[in-house]
């Protein structure tokens, strides 16, 4: 339990966050497809990258922590049997990712988690996967974890997602696509959300030699015999935890910046500091970083279907501006470490603030907050942005603050050089 010191910030700061979680993920698995040794540096250490890290290596990829950077050297898209389980934690990415990219392997892989991991659905790249002639399939019946996915059997190149819940799913098989000798054409017939994680994806393959063709985000067409090129990389500061400290300057007035990370990123979430802009902040997109100015915070309306992770904290700075905020495209938060948009509620609704919890948006009435004990839910997201409200109310605490681990280990102590 961690009780929030409410005192003044520094006028003019600039903070440092870490390597990119997303892009951590993606590098490590197009380095363990590579055909020679990589140098991943700036990689983020975090409980979900580790997973990854760890589950890369029970398939048979030889990985070295470094201490500035991972050398993966790679497999040229092979992967070893595993007859151990794998378990992924509460980490919906390594999930996602990996046991698509296990059809690589060979033998009956077995993916587990913790239980809310066993609750987080998988049944649309199941689906997709036994389009292919993969007889993958959830070992209750469910849909979610525990998975088995049989690799080394892929019969046909043509399968279709749906990607109304999680972008993920398309990224799994797009990622393992050029390993397959005949590669594959995907057709998408929902969604996708989160579009810009598939930028990324995509990004990062190019990154590594691949070629592929898409119709907008509807057809991929991904040729098979690929091979990903080793070489080294560097991932970037993390846009997502960015948000944390744009959010702490927009409901202080205060000057945030946050080191390394610009619009030139291919990181959707470094769209929210233009949000902020939008509900009264200044913001300053400079050649070394992004700075947000607190402002007179108005209520907007917006879509977050391409920035889901940051609508916990929008709500949050929606909660100290004037008039109803209302978030579209938001139905498939209810998927995540927690059921982030009854999390948001339940938690403003014990602050004072008024929400409004829909199918598919979320309102928030501003007003004037108060101190609570917040609940995390596990979840880090959550922590880290109600943590920001502290700032401005006093008496704010947050329970089990260490689920920070997941993304952002280190998180409190940046927090803390907000401090004058």
């Amino acid at each position: 339990m961690l009780r929030i010191e409410n005192r003044p910030i520094k006028p003019n700061v600039t903070v440092q966050v870490p390597g990119s979680k997303s892009y951590t993920h993606r590098m490590l698995i197009a380095a363990a497809l590579s055909d020679g040794r990589c140098h991943v540096s700036n990689p983020l250490r975090s409980e979900d990258t580790l997973l990854t890290r760890k589950a890369l290596q029970q398939m048979g990829i030889r990985i070295e922590d470094r201490g500035s950077d991972m050398e993966v050297q790679g497999a040229k898209g092979k992967l070893a049997p595993c007859t151990d389980p794998i378990d992924l934690g509460n980490s919906g990415t390594s999930m996602r990712l990996l046991s698509g990219l296990s059809i690589l392997g060979q033998g009956d892989y077995l993916f587990t988690g913790s239980p809310r991991m066993c609750e987080r659905p998988m049944q649309a790249l199941i689906d997709s996967l036994q389009q292919l002639g993969i007889d993958a399939r959830s070992v209750n019946g469910t849909g979610c974890p525990p998975i088995v996915i049989p690799g080394g059997r892929t019969s046909g190149r043509e399968t279709a997602i749906d990607c109304g819940t999680s972008s993920q799913y398309l990224s799994a098989l797009l990622l393992t696509a050029p390993c397959l000798a005949r590669g594959l054409a995907i057709d998408v017939t929902r969604g996708p959300v989160s579009q810009p994680y598939l930028d990324m994806t995509i990004h990062i393959m190019r990154l590594f030699g691949i070629e592929l063709k898409h119709d907008g985000y509807t057809r991929f067409e991904v040729p098979g015999g690929q091979t990903y090129r080793a070489g080294d990389h560097a991932v970037e500061p993390d846009g997502s935890q960015a948000g944390y400290f744009w959010a702490a300057g927009a409901i202080t007035g205060a000057t945030v910046k946050v080191g390394g990370v610009t619009p030139a990123s291919s990181q959707g979430d470094v769209g929210l500091a233009d949000v902020f802009g939008r509900m009264g902040c200044r913001v300053d997109h400079e050649p070394d970083g992004t700075a947000v100015t607190g402002g007179d915070l108005q209520a907007i309306e917006i879509d977050m279907g391409d920035m889901p992770d940051m609508v916990p904290t929008l709500a949050v700075v929606a909660a100290f501006a004037r008039g109803t905020t209302v978030i579209r495209n938001v139905a498939h938060l209810r998927a995540k470490e927690s059921d982030r948009l009854a999390a948001v509620s339940q938690e403003l609704a014990k602050m004072g603030i008024e929400t409004y919890c829909g199918e598919d948006e979320l309102h928030i009435m501003g007003g004037q907050p108060h101190g609570a004990p917040v609940e995390t839910y596990n979840d880090h997201r959550i922590a880290m942005c109600f943590a920001v409200a502290g700032l401005k109310v006093q008496e704010l605490v947050i329970t089990d603050e260490t689920c920070v681990g997941k993304s952002f280990p280190n998180y409190w102590e940046v927090f803390k050089t907000l401090y004058q």
